[in-house]
């Protein structure tokens, strides 16, 4: 599966940006990511967002035609890069951890672009837009929550706690700290629910998601 790493400029590790970068074909920057890279030794294939955390000098170095300024204020840099990034798979770092609001807004664009397959990354977690179906092979008692976006039903095989037949809302009704029982299968109706892991359990997700041609139409 041809993945592109996409660094943001929150929270993040050296070796786990090195683990993470072993890991992909591509690397882009969303603005201030630009900065975190740099520290690494890394230079992006592309830098992405309105430019006003990246710093000046280091986007001057880059080679021409890497940096990809969009001015506009009315959405956020990961919005930027997930609307204009086109690739099977792209690994968010950068963007879990740190402030809460910059978590809320991640979480939103996810949403917004269901057809794109993105995986957020961050120290305890790995989340994702949870697909039409997902199979998941993880070992028994792996936290496995599921938090909405808006009302979403849907089903479940191999979890302690099954789904079947709960109207879910981000104002009702939630799946947080659900556990792997068996073979876990999934199945949303909307593209509404994102599916939150255990960090070490990115490789796994990275398996399923290629394991399945399941994917939302874009809105």
């Amino acid at each position: 599966m041809a993945t592109v790493l996409l660094v943001g400029g929150g929270a993040t590790r050296p070796d786990g940006l090195m683990a993470l970068a072993a890991k992909v074909n591509t690397v882009i920057a969303a603005d201030g990511g630009a900065n975190v890279l740099h520290a690494a030794g890394i230079v992006p294939e592309a830098v992405i967002g309105d430019m006003d955390s990246a710093r000046p000098e280091l986007l001057a170095a880059l080679p021409e035609g890497v940096v990809h300024r969009i001015s506009e204020q009315d959405s956020t840099d990961f919005d930027k890069c997930l609307r204009h990034v086109t690739a099977p798979l792209v690994l968010g770092y950068g963007f879990l951890g740190g402030r809460v609001d910059h978590q809320l807004a991640a979480m939103t664009v996810l949403g917004r672009y269901p057809e794109r397959r993105c995986i957020l990354i961050g120290e305890e977690d790995v989340m994702m837009l949870c697909p039409p179906e997902l199979d998941l092979t993880l070992p028994p008692g792996t936290r496995v929550s599921l938090y909405p976006l808006g009302p979403v039903r849907g089903q479940s095989q191999g979890l302690r706690w099954p789904i079947d037949g709960i109207d879910f809302a981000p104002d009702g009704r939630v799946g947080t700290s659900n556990e792997v029982a068996g073979p876990v299968h999934l199945r949303f109706e909307a593209a509404k629910m994102l599916l939150i892991l255990p960090a070490r359990s990115l490789d796994q997700l990275i398996l399923a998601l290629a394991a399945t041609t399941s994917s939302w139409p874009a809105l």
